[in-house]
């Protein structure tokens, strides 16, 4: 009788610290079961996003917070000149992309497709772009810092190509500027702190929302963008394993791998962010 109080104080404390509740346990179950059964679809990626959103407001664990320290160390040690040619990068890729032309998919718009075959195509085309960052990031990673400053705008370039490729796969028209700068929204929440993630996502969540106050705030110019402050959340959200692809002798194989997983992150950002806006009331 000890012994299995003493467990499920133990089980208990664990979801205390990595924050899950009795109804995130319940939901994991459904979706697990679900996979197999006739759940409805749509009800199925509600659970999903559901436990996405709280993933998001989620605090950095121990082994994340090492991670992100020995990271910061990196950065600081990193010539300024790297800092400086990044921060022009995002800014001239992110001009780019607001200006629509340079990344406008061949692809047309998915207009009355269900939200399952939205997912299965997203599912296909995040596959093509993980291989293509990977293959970049093990290219430009085997040459060290000085091919490896050449990846990090590469790599920005492949992920708003995807992020345009993936709204047309929802069904949204990236020929319109709101569109444009939900996607930048898409960039930012995959690439930011905790704090600005959260404020992003906040704005997001009211995107249709007619009359929105948030969405007042937005640019309606490039030139009103605060480029430092978007330089410095990226360059800050990147983790140890881009970090890495910058030492040589291993740069190869870690920014393939760094890559891979980070075309992974964005897919899972954009898929969910376009689903809460197809799944959300209509006001």
């Amino acid at each position: 009788m000890i012994i299995e109080q003493s467990l499920a104080n133990a089980r208990n404390l664990f979801k205390q610290a990595v924050g899950i509740t009795q109804s995130d346990l319940q939901m994991a179950m459904q979706l697990k079961s679900g996979a197999n059964n006739t759940m409805d679809y749509e009800k199925r990626v509600m659970m999903e996003l559901h436990l996405w959103e709280r993933n998001l407001s989620k605090k950095q664990g121990m082994l994340e917070s090492a991670s992100k320290a020995v990271s910061n160390k990196i950065n600081d040690i990193l010539p300024e000149k790297f800092h400086t040619a990044l921060t022009a990068a995002v800014k001239g890729i992110v001009q780019a992309s607001l200006a629509g032309a340079r990344f406008t998919p061949k692809r047309p718009v998915a207009y009355g497709w269900p939200l399952e075959e939205r997912d299965r195509v997203a599912g296909q085309v995040t596959n093509t772009y993980k291989k293509v960052a990977a293959a970049e990031g093990a290219g430009t990673g085997a040459g060290g810092l000085l091919l490896g400053a050449v990846d990090f705008p590469a790599l920005i370039a492949i992920k708003m190509k995807f992020l345009f490729e993936m709204a047309h796969i929802y069904g949204f028209d990236t020929s319109d500027l709101r569109e444009r700068l939900y996607i930048l929204s898409i960039f930012q929440l995959a690439f930011s702190s905790r704090e600005h993630r959260l404020t992003v996502f906040e704005r997001m969540k009211k995107w249709d929302e007619p009359h929105s106050a948030a969405l007042s705030q937005l640019p309606s110019h490039p030139d009103e963008i605060d480029w430092l402050k978007l330089q410095r959340e990226y360059r800050d959200s990147l983790d140890l394993r881009k970090l890495l692809q910058l030492l040589p002798g291993v740069g190869a194989v870690v920014g393939a791998w760094a890559n891979y997983g980070l075309l992974e992150e964005l897919h899972a950002a954009a898929q969910n962010s376009y689903r809460m806006r197809i799944l959300q009331p209509k006001k």
